[in-house]
């Protein structure tokens, strides 16, 4: 894509938001590098070259600069909860499409629940938790729905060899259980439900070659807030690999650790994801390396149809609700390995 457009990014310089930068360069964008850390931002813009303009959650008119011009915003900074709904605000000031990366599940589902109307009205398209979580099990649930508008549940287990969580996992993450009061969450009987259950394992059968392992059941992600906020499926459940769920519990876990040019871990992933009306169940598989780095081609990706007109609706909208999710999936073949079920 050769396409010149400038598109803001808030949170230039964290872990996920250099991916984003990079790879909006390669797609043929021009990234402005905003967020609220001069220093950071600065030695970012040292080393690409590129424009910095400082920019806090706290003060409007400082958004409102970074965003001039831009013909679109992601915001990479967290936690959602307190940057989401200014970065919106001022997206929607400045009449622009406004996409974020986020995880965590309330953010999400307050930025569905407090601007569905007002993005709608104004003609605007808002994507959140256009990332690893919360988008690419959207997509890959919306893909192997097909025909279906409705199902009796969806199942996204996640495999990873390891989590090796960024400094901004780590806060967001604190932020969630702050609001939850510590309390676990899962989606039934078409609604969020909080609890004090301890956690189970039972085993989950991945596909060869990482074959059957035991997960943490009710590990839940923000696919519980994307998916149904566009299909009927009552029932939405997320499983994590016990090894990874180890990783990201343990204080001493290290962040991740670059192993090739394009600062890529060596993480690697498999997502499987089963949906099932009545009887019938179909599958939808996708690998690929660290969720962090992939995190960047699928909100680019997203990005671009929503500027050349692709996404399917205005408003708050997920992935599987924009975009035509076989074919996007598609497009990430060369980020993203695809085993499709009947």
């Amino acid at each position: 894509m050769e396409s010149g457009q400038t598109v803001a990014v808030f949170g230039a310089y964290g872990h996920t938001g250099r991916f984003v930068v990079a790879e909006l360069r390669e797609r043929g964008f021009r990234p402005v590098l905003s967020g609220r850390d001069v220093g950071n931002l600065k030695e970012l813009a040292y080393e690409t070259g590129l424009d910095a303009r400082p920019a806090s959650v706290d003060e409007p008119a400082s958004l409102d600069r970074a965003l001039a011009g831009a013909a679109a915003v992601i915001n990479c900074a967290g936690p959602f909860a307190v940057t989401a709904a200014p970065v919106i605000e001022a997206a929607l000031r400045a009449g622009l499409p406004y996409l974020d990366v986020a995880a965590e599940i309330e953010a999400n589902a307050d930025t569905f629940a407090h601007f569905a109307d007002r993005a709608r009205d104004a003609g605007a398209v808002i994507v959140p938790a256009m990332a690893f979580f919360g988008g690419l099990g959207d997509l890959l649930a919306s893909a192997a729905m097909g025909d279906w508008t409705v199902a009796d549940e969806a199942h996204i287990a996640y495999a990873l060899s390891d989590w090796h969580p960024t400094t901004g996992t780590r806060t967001a993450g604190a932020v969630s259980r702050q609001r939850r009061d510590g309390r676990r969450v899962r989606y039934t009987g078409g609604r969020l439900e909080y609890t004090n259950d301890a956690a189970r394992t039972e085993d989950w059968p991945f596909p060869a070659p990482v074959g059957p392992r035991p997960v943490i059941a009710e590990f839940t992600m923000a696919d519980v807030v994307t998916i149904p906020s566009h299909l009927t499926v009552p029932e939405v459940r997320t499983y994590m690999s016990v090894e990874a769920a180890r990783d990201i519990a343990a204080p001493d876990t290290p962040t991740p650790a670059a192993v090739d040019e394009r600062g890529r871990s060596a993480q690697t992933f498999l997502v499987d994801v089963l949906v099932r009306s009545g009887d019938t169940e179909r599958r939808a598989v996708a690998r690929g390396r660290d969720i962090y780095a992939v995190t960047a081609p699928l909100v680019v990706e997203a990005l671009g149809r929503v500027l050349d007109g692709r996404a399917a609706a205005v408003g708050v909208v997920s992935a599987g609700g924009a975009f035509d999710a076989a074919d996007f999936l598609r497009a990430l073949s060369p980020h993203i390995s695809l085993e499709p079920h009947p």
